[in-house]
C-alpha cells in the first residue's frame, strides 16, 4: 500500500523495534536513581509501544501526514522526557511531556477524522 501515510508504517517498524531495545536495557542494564525513575522509564517504554501501534493505522485514515506527524512528534516528545528523568533524575526535561502529551491527543482525534 502506497500513498501518503505508507512511511508511517516503516517510522512504526522502527519506533517498535526502539521500544523493544529500550525495554530489554531497561530490564538488564539501565542503573535506575531511585525507584520513581525505574518507574517512570517504564511508563515511557508502555507508551512507546502503544503509540508505536497507533503509527500502523496512519495510512488508513483520512488525514495520514497529520496524524502521523502528529502521533510521531508525540511520542518522541513524551517518551524522551520520561526516558530522560527515569534514567538521569534530571526533572528539566519534563515541560516536554505536557507538550508531547498534547500532540499525542491531537494524533489520535486526526485518526478519527
Amino acid at each position: 500500500m502506497a500513498g501518503p501515510g505508507s512511511a508511517f508504517r516503516r517510522l512504526a517498524a522502527l519506533s517498535g523495534a526502539g521500544a523493544v531495545g529500550l525495554a530489554a536495557y531497561g530490564a538488564h542494564g539501565a542503573q535506575f536513581p531511585d525507584a520513581y525513575g525505574k518507574e517512570l522509564f517504564y511508563k515511557a517504554n508502555q507508551y512507546h509501544f502503544v503509540h508505536s501501534l497507533a503509527l500502523l493505522g496512519v495510512p488508513h485514515c483520512r488525514k495520514p501526514l497529520w496524524a502521523g506527524l502528529l502521533l510521531a512528534s508525540g511520542t518522541t516528545l513524551f517518551c524522551t522526557s520520561f526516558y530522560y528523568y527515569g534514567l538521569s533524575g534530571d526533572p528539566s526535561a519534563q515541560t516536554l511531556a505536557p507538550v508531547g502529551g498534547s500532540l499525542l491527543i491531537l494524533g489520535w482525534l486526526a485518526l478519527a477524522l
